[in-house]
């Protein structure tokens, strides 16, 4: 089967050129594995971070993305049959899935959104899981409630941003902000439910003052964490709760202390990384979120389709996700 990886290192800073397509056997579905051929995908940062830091002398298949259709599955398979049209985000540890066709445990696995084309839905499942890990399981939101919150979200134009920003304004009761910097970005924000967009590029606090907002209970910092921390406490009301994503070279919690600012991280690939107890409540939420946007209460965040899946074109996703710009998820679609 066809598959782009990334098969060198780097060698001048940069790796980006060793994308590349090779062809790989066929895997085959046991246990709870799904054989899915591949229609559609997305590109994430961590694709990138993880071809940056690849070294190793086997190619690696990267992407976390997929719709696509069962092929075939293995024999404690009980929530899927072949011809089942499907997506999901994979498991950091395995193949991913640029290429034809890829394995993927049924637990983190669901129906696409029937409402939904397989570039569309192809955007979402990385970051509706995180975005509803981070807001519902991480920062211990609830459905309906928070009437009285404030929700900051830091880098909303983004993917995770993009589709946190849907499911807090229409399923929770928080007030929701937004970063944006640029008119493009925060006329996105505003777009997918932001009650107020900011600039984050200037200080949060002189912002937030701006808009007649005082203090925050809740903050999602999506990316520069460290270039925005100490706004971000200063923003936080006592017994605020903090969750990111990003990967700050060093993040001192002692700061925290006098708010009692309590620090979450999200991860989505735990729950598939340890096997935990409760793996199945990424089907249980991918499920979810398709009916949601089957009904129309969530939309798609794809930014640009930017064509086929080929090596050539991954290199151009990468390069774009790695200039921090991007408004929304770069899809691919078809080999």
């Amino acid at each position: 089967m066809k598959a782009i990886a990334i098969t060198r290192a780097a060698t001048d800073g940069n790796n980006i050129e060793f994308l590349q397509e090779i062809d790989l056997p066929m895997p085959v579905a046991n246990g709870h594995d799904l054989l899915v051929e591949v229609k559609a995908i997305s590109v994430n940062p961590v694709d990138t971070k993880v071809r940056e830091g690849f070294n190793a002398e086997v190619p690696r298949v990267l992407g976390w993305d997929a719709v696509g259709v069962v092929k075939s599955v293995g024999e404690a398979v009980t929530l899927f049959a072949p011809g089942d049209e499907v997506w999901y985000a994979g498991a950091l540890g395995r193949p991913g899935s640029n290429s034809e066709f890829q394995l993927v445990d049924e637990r983190i696995t669901a129906l696409k959104p029937q409402s939904l084309d397989n570039a569309s839905a192809a955007a979402l499942p990385l970051t509706a899981i995180t975005a509803w890990e981070m807001l519902f399981d991480r920062l211990d939101v609830k459905e309906n409630g928070n009437e009285n919150d404030v929700l900051l979200i830091v880098g909303a134009a983004g993917g995770v941003g993009s589709i946190l920003t849907q499911l807090a304004s229409k399923l929770t009761k928080m007030t929701v902000i937004g970063t944006a910097s640029r008119p493009q970005s925060q006329k996105w924000v505003r777009e997918a439910g932001a009650h107020h967009v900011i600039d984050h590029s200037k200080p949060l606090t002189e912002e937030l003052a701006r808009i007649g907002i005082k203090e925050v209970t809740h903050v999602a910092s999506l990316n520069n964490t460290e270039q925005h921390y100490s706004q971000i406490i200063a923003a936080l009301a006592p017994q605020g709760k903090l969750a990111l994503i990003d990967d700050p070279q060093t993040l001192d919690a002692r700061p925290l202390k006098a708010k009692s600012i309590s620090l979450h991280w999200e991860f989505m690939f735990t729950r598939s990384m340890f096997t935990t107890h409760d793996i199945i409540a990424q089907h249980q939420l991918l499920t979810r979120v398709a009916q949601l946007i089957d009904n129309d209460t969530l939309r798609t965040t794809l930014g640009e389709h930017f064509g086929a899946i080929t090596a050539a074109n991954l290199r151009k996703a990468h390069a774009q996700i790695e200039t921090g710009r991007a408004v929304g998820k770069i899809v691919l679609e078809g080999f």
